[in-house]
């Protein structure tokens, strides 16, 4: 059976301790509803088929058009339960429950979350514990050992099966505010993942100033440029698509000239140098490469250190094939390797006149632009 997976957003709670006149998870954060930000990047994710935002509805339709919305409960168990009986409907095999509370959510978390759950019930992203504990109230006790210790964060992934009966099974009498401990209950195997910095919870007043200023991000740009010639017998990938043409492009990877240019401008935009570093052509193990791995890693890393690609820019120099009838398909690979939704992939095609090397079809030329902000 395939696997379809299903996020449910919690966004149900009155939100009393930020302060304001509507609950923290719709107020305005980074100059957008809190609630908006980690529901587009569950909404992008392309591991994720739906997601469902569990809410009181009124704010919500208001805050976030078109979304499935589902009125939460008086807990967040209950609103769970609620948001699972959805997810069941729309033929769930897993889901991600996440907290609108921690909008900040990278897709490398998701990506994270969604691996672990091909060999366990569950998967949570946890931080370690830096600080020092101790018990203590008036006096201060013993200190605790937190190497045995982990902070706990959200989304949390599950088998859909598990989680339900994790649900059916607590005490009524009880209240739970971590669905992995309700499925470590019923015996579940939950596999740890690393989490983010960024996915802080917002929780006081105080809170939405330190999350202002974790947004503290520049804006870089920066520009990738790759030729390859054309040759016979060899198959031709642009774009990461396989296009039918009675030439091919020669290089040592598969010659994907359009997503190198790619993986360039996107190195380019933290300064990590150029495809050449990192996958060096005299190396024989990138002989033949998926030329998506380059364009992955250069990714992960911008992700590594805290940026997010806004727009990705892609212009292809060729005579033929035409790119025309192959755009869509090139516009839905690259978003679906970066993460981005597709109206964040520009793919557009050019010739050269018949001028030049291009216009007498001996080679493919690509120029691409990148965008991302990443931490000052």
């Amino acid at each position: 059976m395939s696997r379809r997976i299903v996020a449910i957003l919690v966004a149900a709670g009155n939100g009393t301790r930020a302060g304001g006149t509507r609950p923290k998870q719709f107020a305005t954060l980074a100059g957008r509803p809190m609630v908006a930000h980690s529901y587009e990047a569950l909404v992008c994710h392309p591991a994720i088929r739906k997601t469902i935002v569990v809410a009181d509805p009124a704010l919500a339709a208001e805050m976030l058009p078109g979304a499935s919305i589902v009125a939460g409960g008086a807990t967040r168990r209950e609103s769970v339960a609620r948001g699972l009986d959805t997810a069941t409907t729309a033929g769930a095999t897993h889901v991600l429950v996440h907290d609108a509370a921690r909008p900040f959510l990278a897709a490398t978390v998701i990506d994270a979350v969604v691996a672990a759950l091909d060999t366990h019930d569950g998967a949570i992203p946890v931080l370690p514990v830096a600080d020092t504990l101790a018990f203590g109230c008036d006096m201060l006790g013993d200190t605790v050992d937190r190497a045995a210790l982990v902070r706990v964060q959200t989304p949390q992934g599950f088998r859909i099966d598990i989680l339900q009966a994790a649900h059916a099974g607590w005490p009524p009498e009880l209240e739970a505010t971590d669905d992995a401990q309700m499925v470590r209950r019923l015996g579940g195997r939950i596999a740890l993942v690393q989490g983010d910095a960024m996915l802080e919870k917002v929780t006081y007043p105080e809170d939405f100033a330190a999350a202002e200023a974790r947004l503290a991000m520049e804006t870089r740009t920066a520009m990738g440029f790759d030729v390859h010639r054309l040759e016979a017998g060899v198959e031709l990938w642009l774009g990461g698509v396989l296009i039918p043409h009675d030439k091919g492009l020669s290089g040592h990877s598969d010659a994907d000239v359009a997503l190198h240019a790619l993986t360039d401008a996107l190195l380019g935009t933290i300064a990590a140098g150029d495809i050449g570093t990192h996958f060096p052509p005299s190396d024989p193990q990138w002989k033949g490469a998926d030329s998506a791995r380059f364009l992955r890693h250069a990714a992960d890393l911008i992700a590594a250190r805290g940026g997010r690609i806004d727009f990705v820019d892609l212009t292809i120099v060729c005579e033929a094939p035409k790119i025309g009838p192959h755009r869509a398909a090139m516009t839905a690979r690259i978003a679906d390797l970066l993460a981005l939704s597709p109206d964040r992939v520009s793919v557009k095609a050019t010739t050269t006149e018949r001028l030049g090397f291009t216009g007498r079809g001996e080679g493919i030329a690509a120029q691409a632009v990148a965008t991302v902000r990443v931490p000052r």
